[in-house]
């Protein structure tokens, strides 16, 4: 509760004065006549409330009247509680937020008008953020257009980066709910190592991860789980898991659990036999170089970029002593994505300035691979990262990454 109140604290600090800022949780989305898709909260919301509940707004103000944060929730309705459970009460609200002044969602509109006329707002920063141009309209940014429409002599700017640059540097409890996701994470590969095997199909072994996973207390994964095959493993974000996996074939799971609205990323590479094939081994080995090379060189002052050029490099080098490409310019062919991401509330976390130095306190992916085609091999290593004051953490350090470490478990 206290560390909610520190982060609204800093926002409030870099909002200029005489503005507030609305974001909302945001509403189900109908997935048929009776039925919503599993409803996700603004994860900036949840960032600065602990709470993951629809049609719920927060509003925090900067003006003449001093520094104000107000939670709007639904109210109880007894009735209606009977067929779609319980709401959280204003108690529950406070407790769990550290926000004093709950009220509820029907006075929400009334609240920002005497914000606009009684003190004087003349920005309002809302959740504008889209991935590029075209993509549908967020809750947020469709309320941000209605209210612009509404109120066209108050400057709209967007609360994205704000809060972003936040959400960038993890404090002690994000970290460790994130550890806690890593090891959920550990567990279920391991329940996978002890049943992987020809002839199984590749939603099998992901029925065999997120069983365990959720048996043990995660909330559920924090993004589709990648089973890929053979030349499923070559495809980036394979998703269809649905085919059987052969003898002396590679299965590429990249997966993680969801811990408290926390995520985990990690990806190993397993032999389906048993043993990796003298072939699968030495590209492996390539891919376990550069995982380890970046993990070594991640520490604040350095860019993902300047992790991405190293993991090329490891990677071209390995592939030019095996004769598989002359030059390094080459290694585009076999590795086409970047080696790192941010990582936290999102498995793609936000990360307001990508070029940016990393600074302790980030979490960051540590994920190289080779994807050959035309030998059906495709090897990803991915690792979670804690950027530390002298250098990294990997947080996934315990989870099985050699091939000798993954042939021993499966063979007992």
């Amino acid at each position: 509760m206290e560390q909610y109140g520190i982060r609204r604290g800093a926002v409030l600090r870099a909002m200029a004065p005489d503005s507030m800022l609305v974001l909302y949780a945001g509403e189900g989305v109908p997935a048929s006549m009776d039925e919503t898709y599993p409803f996700e909260a603004n994860r900036h919301f949840f960032y600065l409330t602990g709470i993951r509940r629809e049609n719920m707004a927060l509003v925090l103000s900067r003006t003449v009247e001093g520094e104000k944060a107000v939670l709007f929730i639904e109210e109880p309705v007894p009735a209606m509680e009977r067929w779609t459970g319980r709401r959280m009460t204003r108690g529950e609200a406070q407790q769990v937020s550290g926000i004093e002044d709950v009220r509820y969602i029907d006075g929400l509109q009334g609240y920002l008008s005497r914000l606009l006329t009684r003190e004087a707002v003349s920005t309002a920063y809302f959740d504008c953020y889209r991935n590029a141009l075209g993509d549908a309209d967020s809750y947020n940014m469709a309320r941000a257009k209605a209210f612009a429409a509404e109120c066209p002599a108050v400057a709209i700017r967007d609360a994205h980066p704000l809060v972003s640059a936040l959400r960038m540097c993890k404090d002690e409890q994000e970290i460790g709910l994130m550890r806690k996701a890593v090891e959920l994470t550990d567990k279920g590969l391991r329940r996978v190592l002890s049943r992987l095997a020809p002839g199984q199909m590749e939603y099998q072994m992901q029925a065999e991860f997120e069983y365990e996973i959720r048996r043990n207390g995660a909330e559920g994964t924090a993004f589709a789980t990648i089973a890929g095959s053979g030349i499923n493993g070559c495809m980036l974000h394979y998703g269809t898991n649905h085919c059987e996996m052969k003898p002396d074939t590679l299965l590429l799971m990249d997966l993680g659990a969801k811990y408290e609205g926390y995520c985990a990323d990690i990806t190993r590479t397993y032999p389906v036999s048993g043993r990796y094939t003298p072939r699968q081994k030495e590209i492996y080995d390539i891919v376990l170089a550069a995982n380890r090379a970046v993990a070594r060189a991640a520490r604040p002052g350095v860019t993902l970029a300047q992790l991405n050029d190293l993991c090329k490099q490891v990677l071209a080098d390995g592939l030019i002593a095996l004769g598989k490409i002359k030059d390094a310019s080459e290694i585009g062919t076999y590795y086409m994505h970047g080696v790192s991401h941010h990582l936290g509330i999102d498995t793609h976390d936000v990360a307001v300035a990508s070029r940016a130095a990393l600074v302790p306190g980030m979490v960051i992916t540590d994920e190289p691979g080779l994807y050959i085609d035309d030998e059906a091999i495709g090897i990803r290593i991915e690792d979670d990262l804690l950027i530390t004051q002298d250098g990294c953490e990997v947080l996934s350090e315990a989870i099985p990454r050699t091939t000798d470490e993954i042939e021993a478990i499966m063979k007992g």
